[in-house]
């Protein structure tokens, strides 16, 4: 572990985003604001992130949290299509 004091400021490299980020980031970076879906996978090594989603998050939450599967990458990337065209104002 790099941090022995609160999980919230252990750190590690995101495997998505490719950089350093705290374990806070990760709670309120998913697509709802709340955490990422690879919480879990990513935190696992470091301290036991099951229970700390479940001492700070309802039953439901968690279990969407751990059960969270990522979009395809063709949706994902038609969605960010889709928004560039509304940012620049371009239609079909």
């Amino acid at each position: 572990m790099r941090d022995a004091g609160a999980p919230e400021t252990k750190e590690r490299r995101c495997p998505r985003l490719g950089h350093e980020i705290t374990f806070a980031y990760c709670l309120g970076c998913g697509d709802d604001g709340g955490p990422c879906f690879k919480v879990a996978d990513c935190w696992w090594e470091y301290f036991d992130v099951v229970d700390y989603l479940r001492a700070h998050y309802d039953e439901e939450t968690v279990a969407r949290i751990l059960d969270a599967r990522p979009k395809p990458k063709v949706a994902s990337l038609l969605e960010l299509i889709e928004q560039a065209k509304e940012r620049t104002g371009q239609k079909e």
